[in-house]
């Protein structure tokens, strides 16, 4: 069995990759959540002082793209730039996505080494040629099982329906050349047992099990009725399938072929994000493809679940399409980051809704975290002039604060650095917020001011350390989610000046107490999350 890439070697990238998106239309929610939760992910290993590789990036090929932009009247290729340059690229800018690199499926540097990768498996044998005739949905841009299918109703009464798009199949008879996927059962089967890890959540990885175990059939790794496309090396009246020439991207974009020294510490990776209904390709295909290259294996695939509104799968087929600057020129850019992997446990289907995002918002984010930051810069320049003082009076609810601090970092950093529980991760966090809330609730700072004995200023000097000390650990934990947000903090508490920059404070070094020197200048700066306004009427 090839080696997956658990078995890491030093000094390679800790390399993070989200699906290729389509670039048939403008992108919704749906795929800003996979794409921030990368980001967190890479940002959060960043922060760890780890060399990091962030990938996405569009699939432009295939025969959904063509008609797309026949129906526009444009080119493919056309068609591809104007979505990728006005829609694609600045959604990414403006959601603050810190990516590597941005790959593109129509790039030369794409386009030869898939040809290449081809070419290769056809010379060892790996491909043949044959014929094939089965359903067909061109919105997954693959051929579907007879036992997939849905009876369609209504309009489409008397048809069978893709049970993903819900849009009727289309028979297709074709001439192909084929991948020898049914050799890779076994293999496969064996992968998934070695590495219980290797397909996450746990359902994912049964399902996608059970889905080998009824046996694999060779896979159509060509099309002959559309151009669009790559063309087979050996045969150009043949174009090769979109999925074969898009699940290259990852070992494309990083030098296969290309660059070897950049291939070596990149490749393969270690979290492939993806949605569950592109799951089978990842998981079954992929892996067999390179097990057919002998190269390594990826150490996770990653499925999460869909974003639900009104109890139905988001996307632009059914209307559910939701632009994402909809909600940040609502809740802001920050806000928005942080609320879909709060609300949503990674892995599990969520719904969103306005009303929730709104409650959370002001509970959480506006009440218990910015709120504090205010009460605190607000009191240090009331009682000691914008000058942090020193704590002289620690006692038992202060040593409560730092073992609060202290399990909040190794709770946060093991679930989101290791386990990509995202929720669970940012949960953490606002526990100890919230303790933090609740020790300046007991603590009474403003009933401690009125004893100027040594012994009050030196009990009002302790608590209000110990709070600004805790905001800079939390500006340092939620700088992966929330980075403009925590550096407007980071300035406020003075940090940048005393502590240097915000990107180079280590998360797991965020418990550290004391960090935070004495004297720091503490400044009252704009509210972190302002009071939400209506929301907006269609």
């Amino acid at each position: 069995m090839a080696a997956t890439g658990s078995e890491k070697q030093a000094g390679k990238a800790y390399y993070v990759s989200t699906p290729i998106y389509y670039v048939n239309d403008a992108p919704h929610l749906g795929h800003a959540y996979t794409t921030v939760a990368g980001d967190v992910l890479t940002r959060w290993h960043r922060q760890r002082g780890e060399k990091v590789w962030y990938l996405t990036g569009t699939d432009e090929h295939g025969q959904k793209i063509m008609r797309t932009a026949e129906a526009n009247g444009v080119t493919p290729q056309q068609w591809a730039d104007k979505l990728v340059t006005e829609a694609w690229q600045p959604l990414w800018e403006h959601l603050e996505i810190a990516n590597d690199d941005f790959i593109r499926t129509t790039q030369q540097r794409h386009t030869d080494r898939v040809q290449e990768f081809v070419q290769d498996l056809y010379d060892k044998g790996e491909i043949y040629k044959g014929g094939y005739e089965g359903p067909y949905c061109v919105g997954c841009e693959e051929y579907k099982l007879p036992g997939e299918l849905l009876d369609g109703e209504g309009e489409y009464a008397g048809q069978k329906l893709c049970p993903i798009h819900k849009r009727p199949v289309e028979i297709l008879s074709e001439e192909n050349y084929f991948f020898r996927l049914s050799e890779y059962g076994d293999k496969l089967l064996a992968l998934y047992e070695a590495e219980p890890g290797f397909i996450q959540p746990e359902s994912a990885r049964n399902e996608v099990v059970n889905f080998v175990r009824q046996g694999l059939q060779d896979l159509s790794i060509s099309r002959s009725t559309f151009d669009w496309g790559i063309p087979i090396p050996w045969d150009d009246k043949h174009v090769i399938y979109v999925w074969v020439d898009a699940l290259l991207n990852y070992a494309t974009a990083v030098g296969y072929n290309e660059n070897q020294e950049k291939f070596e510490e990149t490749f393969p990776a270690d979290v492939h994000l993806v949605g569950k209904d592109i799951l089978r390709f990842h998981a079954v295909i992929w892996p067999a493809m390179l097990m057919a290259q002998g190269l390594p294996l990826p150490s996770k695939i990653a499925a999460n679940g869909w974003l639900m509104v009104g109890g139905e799968k988001m996307s632009k087929s059914n209307l559910t399409g939701i632009k994402p600057q909809d909600l940040t020129e609502h809740f802001g850019v920050d806000a928005y980051r942080w609320y879909f992997l709060r609300a949503i446990a990674f892995g599990q289907d969520g719904s969103f809704s306005w009303e929730d995002f709104s409650a959370r918002y002001t509970s959480e984010l506006a009440n218990d975290y910015g709120n504090l930051a205010s009460r605190v810069a607000a009191m240090v320049g009331k009682y000691f002039g914008g000058a942090l003082p020193a704590a002289t009076a620690d006692g038992p609810a202060e040593t409560a604060v730092h073992e609060g601090l202290a399990k909040a970092v190794a709770e946060a950093d093991r679930k989101i650095g290791e386990e990509l529980d995202f929720q669970g991760g940012i949960l953490a966090v606002f526990d100890f917020v919230k303790q933090v809330n609740g020790y300046i609730t007991e603590q009474e700072p403003w009933k401690v001011a009125k004893d100027d004995s040594e012994e009050g200023r030196a009990r009002l000097a302790t608590i209000l350390y110990t709070a600004a000390e805790s905001l800079r650990a939390v500006a340092v934990l939620l700088n992966p989610v929330m980075p403009e947000t925590s550096q407007k903090l980071w300035d406020s508490l003075g940090a940048e000046d005393t502590l240097g920059a915000l990107a180079e404070q280590r998360v797991q070094d965020a418990g550290d107490w004391g960090r935070l020197p004495a004297g720091s200048t503490v400044t009252k700066g704009a509210v972190l999350f302002p009071r939400l306004e209506e929301k907006p009427t269609a």
